[in-house]
């Protein structure tokens, strides 16, 4: 029997309950989800690499399913040939992202062929979820806790201490 490999490719910077969606509902799609955590030249990461998969796989404990959470710099298609898999899982959160996921899958399509790409529409009440946004809350003091689990709130939180908080100069001066 063969066994059904999926890649999710990300840079989980941090991982967000909408990311974990995508994560429990892909992983009953395939016998094993490979999570790949990676770089992105045009993002600046507020944690390491090390940090982000030490995140994702303290996050993914407990979900069911075969599911390893891996590090990659390459191209997307190489990275899934080399995990075995055969499909490449998606998360949609609006039309915006499918217009972006749309043409990525069209090329990687041209890159290898053998590779599927499969879209999944993220849980409605996580849609507006984005990395990004959650670092951007955070750095200007607002609340993240319904977007990230209580554990990355706080490494976020810690983080943020760490670099400053944005805004933090204007309200220092009398």
């Amino acid at each position: 029997m063969t066994i059904r490999t999926g890649v999710y490719p990300g840079t989980f910077d941090p991982v967000t309950l909408g990311h974990m969606d995508i994560i429990r509902r892909g992983a009953k799609l395939v016998d094993r989800l490979v999570i790949g955590v990676t770089t992105n030249p045009s993002k600046s990461p507020m944690f390491t690499i090390d940090e982000r998969m030490a995140m994702v796989q303290r996050e993914v404990e407990g979900v069911e399913g075969e599911i390893h959470v891996v590090s990659f710099d390459s191209l997307l298609m190489d990275f899934a040939e080399r995990e075995g898999a055969r499909v490449i899982v998606r998360g949609l959160r609006a039309v915006a992202d499918f217009e972006y996921e749309y043409q990525m899958a069209g090329m990687n399509q041209q890159i290898n062929p053998r590779v599927e790409t499969v879209f999944l529409m993220a849980d409605v009440s996580l849609q507006p979820i984005a990395s990004r946004l959650v670092k951007e809350i955070a750095l200007y003091g607002g609340p993240i806790d319904r977007f990230v689990t209580p554990a990355v709130a706080a490494e976020v939180a810690d983080r943020v201490d760490r670099i400053g908080r944005k805004g933090e100069a204007h309200r220092l001066r009398p």
